[in-house]
């Protein structure tokens, strides 16, 4: 069955602020689901592993009996739950492939006086629109700058004065380095990460400038998907020219609350590219509560990396120097830049 990206795109216009239902097992609604939908799982994990061994060694019908028999008692709490949920009766729902799943529980929110339409296609159409979607052009512009820089919360500034921002170290519960998982929530699935930030992407409007921040492509073991990375290596950067010093106490207040044991773990990290003594003298630094020893080798070794990296790039590159920390005066230097160039 082939579906067209506009009944996707229907789909998840018409379902805004809706609920969205997801009837697939809870170990596919984990990997990877519609933002915002919830699950209702027809059948639980080992249910559905039930069903498709029988689907295989004894056929269609006997599988569909069988689903019969595990579904049935659970009609009514389906029911009740989704009237709970659905204040206006008004229900979305999806399977993996717009199949016997969500029809079967489309068919049973109706026959209870709901009001349910179906993704065509499921799931596994919804995961080739997002794909597709990151291929459109967006007008971007990254905020770059050396560790330290305070560039999270110049782009939370720069939200303020009324720019579009995609916060991708946000997104996905990291920061990047190998100190970025500490204080982050558990990071999710590949795809979990790219629908949200497929969601995040269609909040803005694609004709004025979106501010990103610089990133490598793997934000911890999350991945920037390919089509949208190459728009990023082409995009202009604004990269902030923050001191030293000044990054090192951002730093030290930033991880200065951060249980010691954590940090030797992230310095073990890098202990190659810190080389050994570097590593020791880290160490010793932490036991002894030196925090500022410590983020002066780490910056030192970071930034070698970060200016080794700005060397391969192609695109334009505007340095804007700033002597100050201060979040607001460094987002207004920004967006006069921006204003600027556009």
């Amino acid at each position: 069955m082939i579906v067209s990206a506009k009944e996707v795109g229907d789909f998840l216009s018409q379902s805004k602020g809706k609920l969205i239902v997801d009837v697939r097992a809870p170990i596919e609604f984990d990997k990877g689901h519609v933002p915002n939908a919830v699950n209702i799982p027809l059948f639980e994990d080992s249910e559905r592993a039930e069903i498709g061994t029988l689907y295989k060694q004894q056929g269609k019908d006997t599988a569909v009996n069988r689903g019969l028999e595990i579904v049935s008692p659970k009609m009514t709490v389906f029911v009740n739950t989704v009237k709970t949920l659905a204040k206006d009766k008004k229900v979305f729902v999806y399977c993996f492939r717009g199949g016997m799943r969500s029809n079967s529980f489309a068919w049973l929110m109706n026959t209870a006086g709901l009001d349910a339409c179906i993704m065509k296609g499921g799931y596994k159409a919804f995961r080739n629109f997002v794909l597709s979607d990151f291929e459109h052009e967006r007008k971007f512009i990254l905020l770059g700058g050396r560790t330290g820089s305070g560039k999270t919360d110049l782009l939370k500034e720069l939200r303020a004065l009324q720019t579009q921002v995609i916060d991708l170290e946000g997104i996905a519960n990291h920061k990047g380095s190998a100190f970025g998982g500490i204080n982050e929530k558990k990071q999710n699935p590949q795809q979990v990460f790219e629908h949200e930030l497929f969601h995040q992407l269609s909040l803005i409007d694609p004709a004025e400038v979106t501010v990103l921040e610089d990133e490598a492509q793997a934000i911890g073991y999350n991945k920037l998907p390919q089509a949208l990375w190459k728009q990023m290596a082409k995009a202009t950067i604004i990269k902030m020219e923050i001191p030293f010093d000044l990054r090192i106490e951002k730093l030290v207040n930033d991880y200065a609350t951060v249980d010691i044991d954590a940090l030797k773990h992230c310095v073990l990290k890098i202990s190659q590219q810190l080389g050994s003594l570097n590593t020791r003298l880290c160490m010793e630094h932490l036991d002894a509560g030196n925090l500022h020893e410590v983020a002066r080798l780490s910056l030192m070794y970071y930034d070698r990396a970060y200016e080794f990296s700005y060397e391969k790039k192609k695109q334009p590159i505007i340095m804007l120097p700033s002597d100050t920390m201060d979040a607001r005066t460094n987002a207004l230097k920004v967006k006069h830049v921006i204003d600027t160039l556009s």
